[in-house]
Parts: C-alpha cells; sequence; structure tokens
C-alpha cells in the first residue's frame, strides 16, 4: 500500500510548469490510492463540500453497498426530525389494585442503577406488598432477535421490547475450567445477580448454545471456551422478566419483598407511584454513535417511526428518506445496520449528510477521529473528521465530516466491502483474515481522508 505521504511528496514534485495556471488550485482524487491498496473487493466513495451540493470527488458512488453501522447516523437524523431532540422515555411503577407493574417505558439506556434510584423511590413511599408483580413491555413491539442471521450469543444482538435493562445484556464470568459461573446484571454501581438466566460448562460442539426453559433462559458454554478465566456479555432474550428479577432483587434490599415476577400484556389503568426519565434524545443519539449500539438504534427507530415491527419501521425511515429526496439511494430493513439486506450509496449518504445532516447539527454528535481508536494517532493529521464506522464481516466503512485547517468542510461516504467473504462469513465471530482485511480498510480510508485534506 502506498503510503499518502509519499503520494503527496510525488505530488509535491511536479514540475514548477504544472501549478502555473493560478488561481485554481489542484484537486487531488483519492482514485490514486484506492487503485494502489489493492484491497480486494469494491471500494465506493463520495464527497460533497459545504456548503451546498457540490459532488467534489467520487467512484462507483451510485453501487448500493451495505452500510453496516454507518445506517445509525441516518437513524440518528430520522429520531431527531420525528421526536425532537429533548425527547426523554419513562420507567414508571404503577399500582393497580392488589398488582404492582414496572411499565417500561422503551428507554434504551436504562441501567441496573437506574432501577436501584426507583426502588428507593418505591421504598420510600411506604408502600405494602402487593399480591401480584408484574412487568409490562408493551410500549414497544416484541423482538426475539435484532438480526435473526447473527450468532445467539452476540451481545449486539438481544432481543427487544418496551422493557430494556442494560441494552439487554447479562455479564457471564467464570473460574478456570467453567466452574463457579455467575451472571450479573451488571452496572457502575450495582451488579445484583440475575436469577432467570443460568449457565453451566458442557462438552457441546457449539461454544455457546441458548434454550429457554419456562421463565428462564439457559446457556451452556463449552469448557474448551473456559479454560483460562473470563467473562463477556450475553444477550438476553426475556427482557421482562430480566427486569423483573433485577427489580425485585433491588426492592428487597430496600425492604419491600415483591413476589415472583411474571410478564402482562395489556396495560391496566393505576396510579403512578414513582417514575424515572431517560436522558434527552440528543444525549443518547450522541451514546448510540459513540459506542454504536445496535439495540439503541433499533429502539429509537421504532419510536419514531410508531410501527407495529422491525420491517415496518424500516419501510417508514425510507419513506422519509424518499421525503428528502433521496429515497433511491437507500433500501433498508433496519435501523442498526445489522441486517444483511440493508443497502446504501456512497453518494445518497454523502448527500444527506451535506443536507439534512448539517441542518440538524449532526457533526457535533458524532465521534472524532474515530480511525485512532485502530490505527493510533496520526501526528501529520491535519484535518478534522467527525464521522461514523460501520464493521461487519469484510465490510468496514466510514460516513462523517471533514474539517481542513483552513475552515472549509466536506460531507464523505467511503464504503469498502468484499462481498464474497461478506456472505461466507456473515454471522460468523472473527473469522479467519477478517482483521487484516478491516485493518487495511481503515487504512484505505486515513489515505483518502489524507489526499481530500
Amino acid at each position: 500500500m502506498m503510503h499518502r505521504r509519499v503520494l503527496l511528496a510525488g505530488l509535491a514534485a511536479l514540475p514548477a510548469a504544472s501549478w502555473a495556471r493560478p488561481p485554481a488550485k489542484p484537486r487531488f482524487t483519492a482514485g490514486p490510492v484506492v487503485a494502489t491498496a489493492g484491497l480486494a473487493g469494491m471500494v465506493a466513495y463520495a464527497r460533497m463540500d459545504l456548503p451546498g451540493d457540490n459532488l467534489a470527488d467520487a467512484a462507483l458512488a451510485a453501487a448500493p453497498m451495505m452500510p453496516a453501522s454507518t445506517l445509525k447516523a441516518v437513524t440518528a437524523l430520522y429520531a431527531l426530525a420525528k421526536l425532537g431532540r429533548s425527547r426523554t422515555f419513562t420507567t414508571r411503577v404503577i399500582r393497580a389494585g392488589d398488582t404492582l407493574i414496572l411499565a417500561g417505558g422503551g428507554d434504551p439506556v436504562l441501567s441496573t442503577d437506574d432501577l436501584a434510584r426507583l426502588a428507593g423511590d418505591l421504598a420510600a413511599t411506604g408502600q405494602p406488598v402487593p399480591a401480584r408483580f408484574a412487568v409490562w413491555g408493551g410500549a414497544l413491539p416484541q423482538v426475539h432477535e435484532i438480526a435473526p442471521p447473527q450468532a445467539d450469543h452476540l451481545a449486539y444482538n438481544p432481543a427487544l421490547s418496551g422493557m430494556i435493562l442494560n441494552f439487554n445484556r447479562v455479564h457471564l464470568g467464570w473460574r478456570q475450567g467453567g466452574a463457579q459461573m455467575s451472571l450479573e446484571a451488571r452496572a457502575a454501581s450495582h451488579s445484583p445477580r440475575a436469577y432467570t438466566i443460568t449457565a453451566v460448562a458442557g462438552d457441546g460442539d457449539d461454544l455457546f448454545s441458548w434454550q429457554e426453559d419456562g421463565a428462564r433462559e439457559s446457556w451452556t458454554v463449552s469448557r474448551r471456551a473456559t479454560r483460562q478465566p473470563g467473562s463477556r456479555w450475553l444477550p438476553v432474550r426475556r427482557p421482562e422478566l430480566y427486569a423483573g428479577d433485577v427489580f425485585q432483587t433491588l426492592c428487597r434490599a430496600k425492604g419491600l419483598v415483591l413476589p415472583a415476577p411474571e410478564v402482562v400484556r395489556d396495560l391496566p389503568q393505576g396510579e403512578v407511584l414513582v417514575s424515572h426519565s431517560s436522558p434527552p434524545l440528543e444525549e443518547i443519539l450522541r451514546g448510540m454513535l459513540h459506542f454504536s449500539t445496535n439495540l439503541t438504534a433499533e429502539v429509537v427507530g421504532l419510536h419514531a417511526s410508531g410501527a407495529a415491527d422491525p420491517a415496518g419501521s424500516a419501510r417508514a425511515m425510507a419513506a422519509w428518506l424518499t421525503e428528502q429526496g433521496q429515497g433511491q439511494d437507500f433500501t433498508l430493513a433496519d435501523h442498526s445496520g445489522l441486517s444483511p439486506d440493508s443497502r446504501v450509496t456512497a453518494l445518497g449518504m454523502a448527500r444527506l449528510l451535506a443536507g439534512p445532516g448539517v441542518a440538524a447539527g449532526l457533526p457535533d454528535l458524532l465521534k472524532t477521529d474515530p480511525l485512532d481508536e485502530d490505527l493510533g494517532r496520526d501526528p501529520a493529521q491535519a484535518a478534522q473528521v467527525r464521522a461514523k464506522t460501520g464493521t461487519l464481516n469484510f465490510v468496514s466503512n466510514l460516513a462523517g465530516y471533514l474539517q481542513r485547517p483552513d475552515g472549509t468542510q466536506s460531507a464523505f461516504a467511503i464504503l469498502c466491502t468484499d462481498a464474497r467473504r461478506q456472505a461466507a462469513t456473515a454471522g460468523q465471530e472473527l473469522p479467519s483474515g477478517v482483521l487484516s482485511w478491516t485493518r487495511d480498510a481503515k487504512r484505505l480510508q486515513r489515505d483518502v481522508l489524507a489526499i481530500w485534506s
């Protein structure tokens, strides 16, 4: 791969006559860098110089490509347009006769620590012990997995409903050989045991296998994966029971003993005893874009659309894009980019960021210089990059904004996919060759940005 310093040095060494036509500035295009890199697969890119809609550099810009998590930037714009920056989501505790109900409001960032504060507030009201304790998650559709083609044990692919806790993940820890496995609803200050989920070591071929046993979830973990002490997050498939179990434990610690949780489909009328509100949507979206949380993307997308299922929600967001004049550039099957069926074009993505993205203040929500996390800081970099990455097996994308030292700015999208290997490894965890290919793709993206800078 040609390093950008070599290419830039070559450009600087051109004869003086080649620079003798002022006042036009030389326009360095990304094509030579992409060709020299020789990355396996297809590389599509587009750059729009701001302000306005000036296509400054592009190749294969109309080719439909898998967006991966760059789609979250589109979802953020959609949610802002439909819900507003200050929208919050409320979790309530309701008393209806002899029943206490924990009613989820579709808060995508609700944590065990939030439930602990809610339990403390509830205990302080002096409520008598109810005959029944129920959990309601009907504020959003019930979805067993965000992306069924993905492996069952991947923590970024949990169930979804209106009752969400810790991004619907549970923390599994074990001693050497799989001894003393523990499952915790881990948060910053509180990490109670999750009693509705169990895990045991087994001798099966699968590293992780899941099954449902009545009101419990059960994981079997291969002994070969537990030879050394370790831990990992696992997805939760019964989020209402998980949250009810944790809330029951936290209330018991405050002196309020609740019956075992049950799930109700319909929310009865009753008195709201205590409640907890999420941060405003703007803050939620900033966290989603920085940490690329798939569940948050699907949740805010469903809130924005009001659709009855994820497919309908994706169609609603596609209709909104059509209203922006860009329906032809997006084929959507989800909000997070996990689906293998979503497609975007580099031109459509760059144009959306240059128009509605700038108008909505999207640059302020994006992470600064995200490539630094994998490649380290480049001391020669002069421009500032605010962007969203997108990574699946043999898919590596970057879309966002470039601000140069002279104050000029561009919106851009760089989409890299090895379609053959992506299709062969979809849903697998770290297949052979993916780490080196992804690193090469990110280096290419950095070199293209250097040319554009």
